[in-house]
């Protein structure tokens, strides 16, 4: 599996973005059923045969065309970084890097593989005994706290869990046109375990009021700028999220102590919502009675339309709510976009993982015939609530040539993946359309 497709000039996205039946026509002189000359020349393209080409819908363009490989040599930046894996690179200031879905099969994602999302600079590694590093609560409390790390250790129960953490703009590059920001594919997410204390159980040791309705968070990482009085990062959620068991003050990440680039050496971990809401190098938590006002909240910083906008649109984010339990999404990962397999070769078999923030994954549902037919995958249950769920699928490949294998999940309240992604927002987040990738066969 070791031989790739390659990549197109990027034209052809724009071309087919812009107007998918045109594009048809233009490149292909294709108009409706893929056949005769329109078949010979897509097939000279992906340079084989395509066995279902029959139900290749009017209007897609192949993936393998549409989708960079990073083996490739046309691919994306790679990083280049003792201790992390070569993710992709999507911005340098701040460090913006994806995992490949490829990379990401591991039951538990080592920290190697962990995507990297920075939003200002990194602060200087703590030069003591990270137990020292303090940590305060205070706001809408009986009695504001101050703990280090190993008082902390001393007083409350330590937990460990799996638990999936994943960028609010994940799967951003899915939207057209294209939104600001990061443009991810599916590889900002995580399922590492986490050892640490219950946020719930250091705001009820601080007495909260009654008015705590909402949290604000801090970390140590400085401004872009520079500007000591500017936060990088600064976000809040709900109490009722706080107080869930699985909202950890996290010390340890896969059993070992926090690596510094993941906010050594404590950081907050909020599953299944947004990331940044996962405070690195964590300082302090303030306990409000009203929405939390720091860098990241309000007008359009992670929240989306209550009713959809017109895509490309202006707005000011008044009337958006703020983005909380992230949307069902799936990844393949053992076999890469652009993987050949032997000639002759008739089966293949898939896995990958499958998540939907708060909510479990009912199914999985993977296609080699471009959506005509599919065929139910088995998915194994969460090791614990906010882990992801492990999938599997043995396909079958009746014929040589280009394939492409489509996967879907749907959630336990039963929200399916859709074609394409929805509710368009000028920062793009919640895009969570179905996934595929090319597969050559000879």
């Amino acid at each position: 599996m070791k031989t790739r497709i390659g990549r197109p000039e990027r034209g052809l996205q724009e071309l087919y973005r812009a107007d998918p039946e045109r594009a048809d026509a233009l490149v292909w002189g294709r108009r409706g059923a893929l056949k005769g000359g329109a078949l010979a020349a897509m097939g000279a393209a992906l340079g084989t045969a395509i066995p279902f080409a029959g139900r290749m819908p009017a209007g897609l363009v192949p993936a393998a065309l549409a989708q960079a490989t990073p083996a490739g040599g046309d691919g994306p930046k790679l990083l280049r970084m003792e201790g992390k894996a070569p993710l992709i690179i999507l911005g340098e200031r701040p460090l913006v890097a994806e995992t490949p879905e490829h990379l990401l099969d591991d039951e538990v994602t080592p920290a190697d593989k962990f995507f990297i999302r920075m939003n200002g600079q990194i602060p200087e590694p703590f030069p003591g005994d990270p137990k020292a590093w303090k940590l305060r609560i205070d706001g809408e409390v009986n009695a504001p706290l101050e703990l280090t790390l190993g008082e902390m250790e001393q007083r409350f129960p330590l937990v460990t869990r799996r638990l999936q953490m994943e960028c609010g703009g994940n799967g951003r590059a899915a939207f057209s046109p294209e939104t600001r920001g990061n443009q991810w594919g599916n590889g900002a997410i995580s399922c590492a375990e986490w050892t640490g204390v219950r946020l719930r159980d250091l705001l009820q040791a601080a007495g909260m009021k009654e008015g705590a309705k909402h949290t604000g968070h801090f970390g140590a990482d400085p401004h872009l700028s520079g500007d000591p009085n500017r936060q990088a990062i600064s976000r809040g959620m709900r109490i009722e999220k706080a107080l869930e068991e699985d909202t950890l003050v996290a010390l340890r990440m896969n059993g070992q102590p926090i690596p510094h680039l993941h906010g050594a050496p404590v950081r907050l971990l909020v599953p299944g919502w947004p990331g940044s809401l996962s405070q690195k190098w964590l300082t302090r938590i303030t306990v409000l009675d009203r929405p939390h006002t720091g860098a990241g909240m309000g007008g359009t910083s992670y929240r989306m339309p209550v009713r959809p906008i017109v895509p490309g649109s202006r707005n000011d984010g008044r009337d958006f709510a703020d983005m909380e339990s992230m949307p069902v999404r799936s990844i393949l990962t053992n076999v890469a976009h652009g993987t050949r397999l032997p000639a002759g070769t008739r089966s293949l078999d898939v896995r990958g993982f499958a998540w939907a923030g708060d909510q479990t994954v009912r199914a999985v549902h993977v296609s080699t015939d471009y959506g005509a037919t599919w065929q139910e995958a088995l998915v194994a249950a969460p090791a614990n609530r906010h882990a992801w769920q492990r999938w599997t699928a043995s396909l079958a490949l009746p014929a040589d040539g280009y394939y492409e294998v489509w996967y879907r999940a749907t959630d336990s309240e039963g929200r399916m993946q859709p074609h394409a992604a929805g509710n368009w927002n000028p920062q793009g987040y919640g895009a969570n359309p179905l996934s595929r990738i090319a597969v050559l066969v000879g």
